[in-house]
């Protein structure tokens, strides 16, 4: 099962996934200037990061809009940066966050598990209903991929639905990650874990002790670090014996540079200095509260 090697990455290189969530923006002039396209630009900055930061990333996720929206060139990039971290012979969740049924979402596993855009994981929205996730299952079972399943994610809107009251007095988050834990039950790796995992932000004390004790054999991808408020310690609570779960910084570590005086020039190695010093931090909070 696929999980059982991210649960081994995470044993060996921490807990920090890269998140190539990468905006032109984000881009020094210079790499851009030598380079001719935006496109080989994009993908000498995303690959140098890769390089810096193999051995201390459990795992990298890509985030398939910013390369959308560059059109079909955009897309190679996109396809480049997925098949170079696979090369590296590292673990990489396509972060597309589909959420649609039948043939469709048959589509949608084939198009991201084969071919050009194959990816270890993907990430899928459950909540037009988890007749969604069946036309993925059968990649999960027989072709060592997964699944990461928005369960109750870490920005402000999660409210409007996430957190609507159900007739049993649950949220609704928390019927989403109890059957997410069901149909997980089919995919069980010798980690404990399931390769169905969820997402879950890192933004809420008291709903990660009850989160992390109901739903104790769903990994989780952890958003919600640095940027969004998360600190070390609320993370610490999403995991369980010093696994259990990723946690991804995107800008964090993408912009890292920015705080470095002519931090331009070495972008990728203040990108590793940021994702160290992120995995020690996770390391150290959950030393304390072991």
């Amino acid at each position: 099962m696929i999980i059982d090697k991210l649960f081994e990455s995470v044993e060996k290189n921490g807990h920090v996934c890269v998140g190539l969530d990468t905006d032109v923006e984000y881009i020094p002039k210079w790499v851009i200037n030598k380079n001719t396209s935006i496109e080989d630009a994009i993908f000498e900055y995303n690959k140098n990061i890769i390089d810096a930061t193999l051995d201390v990333a459990s795992c990298y996720k890509v985030q398939i809009a910013y390369y959308e929206a560059l059109g079909i060139s955009g897309l190679m990039v996109y396809k480049k940066t997925l098949e170079y971290i696979r090369s590296k012979k590292a673990i990489v969740i396509a972060d597309i966050k589909r959420g649609d049924i039948a043939k469709t979402a048959e589509m949608y596993a084939r198009a991201h598990f084969e071919g050009d855009f194959e990816s270890d994981f993907v990430t899928l929205n459950p909540y037009m209903g988890l007749d969604g996730v069946e036309p993925y299952l059968p990649y999960v079972k027989n072709k060592e991929k997964g699944l990461f399943l928005l369960v109750r994610t870490s920005n402000k809107g999660a409210e409007d639905i996430q957190y609507v009251d159900t007739k049993e007095k649950e949220k609704v988050y928390n019927v989403v990650g109890e059957k997410i834990q069901q149909i997980g039950e089919q995919c069980m790796g010798s980690c404990g874990y399931s390769s169905i995992g969820g997402v879950v932000g890192c933004t809420h004390v008291e709903e990660g002790i009850k989160l992390r004790a109901d739903l104790n054999k769903m990994f989780f991808l952890i958003p919600g670090y640095g940027a969004q408020g998360g600190k070390a310690e609320d993370v610490a609570l999403y995991l369980h014996q010093g696994n259990g779960g990723v946690v991804n910084s995107s800008r964090g570590i993408l912009l890292a540079y920015k705080k470095v005086e002519d931090g331009e020039k070495n972008y990728a190695e203040c990108a590793r200095k940021e994702a160290v010093r992120m995995r020690d931090d996770i390391l150290s909070k959950l030393k304390i509260n072991s």
